[in-house]
Order: C-alpha cells, then sequence, then structure tokens
C-alpha cells in the first residue's frame, strides 16, 4: 500500500484503532481480557462466562462498573418513597460483555438471599444493576451498593410479585446457570 504523506498513514492507523475499539465495545467477545479490579470488588461474575479477570470469575470494582455503558431512569419502588433516579448499567449490557451462556443469572446479596432471572427477561429496557440512587454510591443501609432495579413505572408488566422479587439489594454476586 503507497501513502502519499505521514498524516495518511497517521489517518489510516488511527482509523484502524478506532474499528478495533468500536468492534470491542459492542462485540464484548472481541474484547481480549477483562482488567483486574484496582478497588473494592463490589460484584462477582461466576458461571457460564466467556470473559473473566479473575480465576474464572468477573470481578468488578465501582470504577469498572461505571466505565461501562450507563443506564439511568426514574421509576418508583414499593420500598422506597416517591420517585428515585437510579444509575447503574444494563443487565444485558452485563451479561453481552462478558459472554454470558445459560438461561439463569442466579443473583446474591450479602446476606445470602438467592434469586434466579431467567436470560431470556433482561431486554435492554430492562432490569439495571444500579450503583446510584438519586445521584449517590448507596451503602449496605441503603439497599446498596449495588441493587438490580427494574424500571417498574414504564410497563404494568413490571409491577409484580416476580419482578419484585427479583429485585435483588445488597447484591454481591451473580452466577451464569444452564
Amino acid at each position: 500500500m503507497y501513502f502519499t504523506s505521514f498524516r495518511s498513514v497517521v489517518s489510516v492507523v488511527s482509523a484502524g484503532v478506532v474499528l478495533w475499539a468500536f468492534s470491542s465495545a459492542f462485540h464484548p467477545a472481541a474484547a481480549a481480557t477483562l482488567e483486574a479490579p484496582k478497588g473494592e470488588v463490589l460484584l462477582t461474575v461466576t458461571g457460564n462466562l466467556q470473559t473473566t479477570n479473575a480465576d474464572g470469575a468477573a470481578a468488578f470494582d465501582l470504577e469498572m462498573l461505571e466505565a461501562l455503558p450507563k443506564t439511568e431512569f426514574s421509576t418508583t419502588t414499593v420500598w422506597t418513597e416517591g420517585v428515585q433516579e437510579f444509575e447503574g448499567v444494563s443487565l444485558q449490557a452485563l451479561s453481552e460483555l462478558l459472554g454470558v451462556e445459560g438461561e439463569n443469572l442466579h443473583a446474591t446479596a450479602v446476606n445470602d438471599y438467592g434469586i434466579n432471572i431467567p436470560t431470556d427477561s433482561i431486554a435492554k429496557d430492562g432490569p439495571i444493576v444500579a450503583y446510584r440512587m438519586n445521584g449517590k454510591t448507596m451503602s449496605l443501609r441503603d439497599k446498596g451498593p449495588l441493587w438490580i432495579v427494574y424500571p417498574y413505572d414504564s410497563s404494568p408488566d413490571l409491577r409484580s410479585e416476580v419482578i419484585y422479587s427479583r429485585s435483588i439489594w445488597q447484591l454481591d454476586r451473580i452466577e451464569a446457570q444452564d
């Protein structure tokens, strides 16, 4: 290939880097590795995963979760008063990043309360792993540091006992299961 100037070479190299970054961001299986957490691990994902960073698991600190594509919405909940603003990563995006395979995500809280979320129910506009409520990180006392939250006000289907049971707070681990 013949280039007429240094600027042409830089443009081609830059375009290649952008395409690689774009493909890695939107096709997570193309990403070589998931970096190790530098801070306190808030979430550990195990089970049927294609992408890991810690002995067959994917461990995330807050900074890593914040670096993922962010989803925000406002909704009421049966556990809080008034409309709350939530910020986090969609469960679908997290599953895609890790190459989750299987029919269920078994989510477990700090107190060992666990629930199953069918992977076919985590659509794009579905639940998020919230790390902020009303612009603030959540403490254990405030249902944090992580809470699986649905946009309950967006559909009557999301205001059911099944969905409420999947809205696990104090989340600290998820296992992808068959």
